[in-house]
């Protein structure tokens, strides 16, 4: 789609210096058969450029090239209507590319919902001095202890927040798998989960954003960005983004485990249940180790289903544990359902980029 639209703009914009050759008498311009006046032309020229350098940021995977884009194709949808009898056909690449445009518009707007969201969650953007010890880790139960020595926090700087970039591939029951990228803060000063994801579903462009913090939590999915499929913020959706965030916090940000808002109640050496309570909300988790002391598996049994808003049992094993900026953490997942009938394995995750106690 992205080399498609690059070639019609510039294909389009080449064709629009006939224009300019026509005012200035560039050469026999037989195909128009209305007088361009020079003024006019250098409109022609501009357009003609105009298109051009649309195409870059397009090739740059730049964002905001709607803006660009939807303007050029009002001023040459003008000078179309100037000599309309020779460059009505013209106006069908306009079409396509205000179409794509206004898609990608939409994907700028809603992307840019999620980032306004996180600038205002992330007002501290003061150092993180304090340095998690082992006397920190006392109170944990001895599997939870091994894991955070395993991962490498103790002498680093307490964690207050986590960036987190995934790659993987998403399904429902009956459906395809479909590839997705994304981009999450999680903040545990007062716990807040924003991830945004983009995806083709079908072949067709769709974005996620996942909104939890102390006012509630949503789910809002739209085709292009502009047509929603999902929007939800049922009380049940709660609960289960508070399991989410917990999930994240022990697999990705394990040094913010270290929390009075966690219950521990030790099973044996390899496995704990942990009560995570936030905003009045309990859910709970068994953790499960290995003999290295990572954390291979996670299972709740308080989230819901969003499709069926109905409790199942939920686990997300995880391995390939490898650095990641300086701390050695899982870099594939795997979401499963535990449904009557069976394991259906609904996402996998890898993970791209990790980083921790983010101001900007």
């Amino acid at each position: 789609m992205r080399i498609a639209v690059i070639i019609i703009l510039v294909i389009h914009g080449l064709i629009h210096f006939v224009g300019f050759a026509k005012a200035f008498h560039l050469g026999d311009m037989a195909q128009f058969t209305k007088e361009i006046s020079r003024p006019i032309g250098l409109l022609w020229l501009l357009t003609a450029l105009l298109f051009l350098v649309t195409a870059i940021p397009i090739l740059l995977k730049k964002d905001w090239w709607p803006i660009l884009g939807i303007s050029v194709v009002f001023l040459s949808q003008y000078l179309i209507f100037t000599v309309w009898a020779d460059a009505k056909y013209g106006t069908i690449p306009n079409v396509i590319i205000f179409c794509v445009a206004i898609a990608g518009l939409g994907n700028l707007i809603f992307e840019n919902s999620y980032k306004e969201d996180v600038i205002s969650v992330m007002t501290d953007k003061s150092p993180v001095n304090e340095v998690l010890t082992e006397k920190d880790l006392g109170p944990l139960p001895i599997c939870v202890q091994k894991y955070l020595k395993y991962v490498g926090v103790v002498g680093k700087p307490k964690v207050i927040n986590v960036r987190i970039v995934f790659e993987g591939e998403m399904r429902e029951r009956g459906k395809d798998w479909f590839h997705f990228r994304s981009e999450q803060y999680n903040f545990f000063g007062s716990p807040t989960r924003l991830f945004f994801m983009k995806a083709k579903v079908n072949g067709i462009p769709t974005s996620g954003y996942h909104k939890y913090n102390k006012d509630g939590a949503s789910m809002r999915i739209k085709l292009l960005s502009l047509f929603p499929v999902v929007d939800i913020d049922k009380p049940q959706l709660y609960p289960t983004e508070t399991v989410t965030f917990f999930n994240d916090l022990c697999l990705f940000a394990p040094a913010a485990l270290i929390d009075d808002r966690i219950t521990w109640e030790p099973i044996d050496l390899l496995s704990t249940k942990a009560i995570f309570t936030n905003n009045g909300t309990s859910i709970s988790a068994i953790l499960y180790f290995n003999e290295k002391g990572q954390l291979v598996n996670f299972v709740s049994n308080d989230r819901y289903s969003v499709s069926e808003l109905k409790v199942f049992p939920f686990s997300t094993p995880a391995s390939s544990y490898r650095d990641v900026n300086g701390y050695q953490l899982p870099t594939y997942g795997e979401a499963i359902w535990h449904y009557p009938e069976g394991e259906f394995v609904y996402g996998k995750f890898r993970v791209m980029d990790i980083d921790y106690n983010v101001t900007d």
